[in-house]
């Protein structure tokens, strides 16, 4: 429970700087590699979703073993061990670089909308070139939202179950699906096991970053129109999972977010999450960077207590 509280501090304060060594960066390489690789060795649409079971399979081997044996060998010699364990759970969380990237849209979008739409470009994987300021602003609190559950709760979740190798494992898969699990014609295939079992890892994290978005916000948000949209509307969504978190702050800000975009250049839609019941605007995005804070820090609190009742057994 100390290496993770390090780990949540170490990332409040440091965050993932873009010059900093970091596993999700040579996940990243792999993956591409790995795809190049897939496409030159088979051509079909059976062959190329093969391909995506094995990139699958060998990723989350790789997640889960390469940190797993680096721990054990670290684990006679306690001080390195601990900060090798730290290390890599804090690079398993993304909250800060959540808060700065939210930050940045902000202030771009305080300079022109030109400037919003192209620094929102780097964090969504809509087409960003027609929206306009409102549609930034819903696009930014769906991606915080969204990731809270995939870029925090997710993987605190599994480090909790299986230690920083459980993290890495589970970052791989989000990665996996973040740069091959598209439903066009290009990854329909080969992203087809990638998404499907970013879908079923995220199953648990997204109904639970739900409710904990809205049990911290008692007091502070709106909890019962939180709750109220969550259940009403936490099934609006392309994703079996996203509709969860995103739902729990449309209704705790009394925002509707959702609806079709374009995304590679083809319109998706989608229906609408939450209500008009405030207009949106750009204290939206503070305000959906605070829910998922109060979310991180209430999954820490549950964890402890869980720690703190199996003492008393």
């Amino acid at each position: 429970m100390i290496n993770l509280i390090v780990a949540v501090i170490l990332d409040f304060i440091v965050g993932d700087p873009y010059s900093f060594p970091h596993p999700v960066k040579l996940m990243g390489r792999i993956i591409g590699l790995e795809e190049k690789l897939a496409r030159r060795i088979s051509k079909s649409h059976v062959g190329l979703k093969i391909m995506g079971l094995i990139i699958v399979c060998v990723n989350v081997f790789l997640g889960f073993f390469i940190p797993f044996i680096l721990l054990k060998l670290k684990s006679p010699y306690k001080i390195p061990y601990r900060i090798v364990n730290i290390y890599l759970i804090y690079t398993c969380i993304a909250a800060r670089s959540l808060h700065y990237e939210a930050n940045m849209v902000q202030r771009e979008l305080e300079k022109g909308i030109v400037q919003g739409r192209k620094r929102l470009s780097y964090i969504v994987g809509r087409d960003t070139s027609n929206l306009d300021k409102e549609e930034i602003i819903k696009a930014t609190v769906e991606t915080v939202s969204e990731n809270t559950s995939d870029g925090v709760i997710g993987p605190l979740f599994y480090i909790v179950l299986l230690g920083a190798p459980g993290g890495l494992a589970y970052k791989f898969i989000n990665t996996m699906d973040s740069m091959l699990g598209y439903m066009n014609d290009k990854y329909r295939d080969i992203g087809y096991f990638p998404a499907k079992v970013d879908d079923l890892f995220n199953l648990i994290p997204a109904r639970l970053t739900a409710i904990l978005m809205n049990i911290s916000s008692i007091g502070r948000f709106d909890f019962i129109n939180g709750m109220k949209i969550l259940k009403r509307d936490k099934r609006n969504h392309k994703s079996p999972n996203s509709g969860y978190p995103e739902s729990a702050t449309a209704g705790l800000l009394g925002i509707q977010l959702g609806g079709g975009n374009y995304y590679h250049g083809i319109y998706v839609d989608k229906p609408h999450i939450g209500d008009k019941i405030n207009k949106v605007n750009k204290r939206h995005i503070k305000d959906s960077v605070e829910i998922m804070y109060r979310s991180e820090i209430a999954f820490l609190m549950l964890v402890a207590l869980i720690i703190f009742l199996r003492s008393w057994n």
